[in-house]
């Protein structure tokens, strides 16, 4: 969705939903995502896990489609068990942040660039200005620490069912077969296997949330308006988990 806050806030909502529903034996969280932000990630696990401290007696079991990367694999580490299909792309435990630089061709064009700032690193990644050595290492000093969140968070829900390997956290992703073998992923599944060979039920019901169309209509208009409140771009560089 265009609001990733208002999905973050969909999903907390459906989660706590499928978990107070009195016929619930256990909640499959169903992810195909490729990543996305750190925080909104950071929310719903903390919101999984919370819930599952709440009711202690309903397993979580996430379901990989054909993507948990980044920040979807962040989701489905809190879960109990997660499942994947053979040839899901599972992984990418890394962090990164995308900008551009337009030095040389605005020397070309002959353009200058005038930029007036308080504040010694107010200008900071504007692409129309070089890069400045310090000011690139304390992004990634806050790269690295962002990472290390990461890892920690993959470590406390994985456990010692992930094997000892540096590649786990360097950024790859594997097809679902193979992080069952590093420990990413449990086992093969669908939701569907899930729900009648694990938690033994026959009937899944859908919790998940859908707007509607004047919700999606109003996410869209709060998006430009807010783009153009706070001039961001495309080159605008935002943190993800990729």
């Amino acid at each position: 969705m265009d609001n990733s806050e208002a999905s973050a806030d969909m999903v907390v909502g459906s989660l706590r939903n499928a978990f107070k529903h009195e016929k619930t034996k256990g909640v499959i969280i169903r992810i195909n995502s490729p990543g996305g932000s750190p925080v909104q990630a950071g929310y719903i696990n903390d919101e999984i896990r919370r819930l599952k401290a709440e009711y202690k007696d309903i397993p979580v079991y996430a379901v990989v489609s054909d993507i948990c990367a980044s920040g979807g694999y962040y989701i489905a580490v809190a879960a109990d068990e997660i499942y994947a299909d053979k040839a899901s792309l599972v992984g990418s435990i890394g962090v990164r942040m995308d900008s551009f630089g337009f030095v040389e061709a605005m020397k070309k064009l002959g353009v200058e660039r005038r930029l007036y700032t308080a504040g010694t690193n107010k200008g900071m990644l504007d692409p129309f200005s070089p890069e400045n050595p310090v000011q690139v290492a304390h992004i990634d000093e806050m790269l690295d620490v962002t990472h290390q969140q990461f890892i920690k968070v993959v470590k406390d829900g994985r456990g010692d069912r992930l094997k000892d390997s540096s590649e786990i956290f360097s950024g790859l992703f594997w097809t679902g077969e193979t992080a069952v073998e590093l420990g990413l992923v449990d086992g093969l599944g669908s939701t569907s296997y899930v729900a009648r060979e694990i938690i033994g039920a026959e009937h899944i019901q859908n919790f998940t949330a859908e707007k509607d169309l004047l919700q999606r209509l109003s996410d869209r208009i709060s998006a430009s308006l807010s783009l153009m409140i706070r001039g961001e771009t495309a080159s605008t560089p935002r943190t993800v988990l990729y």
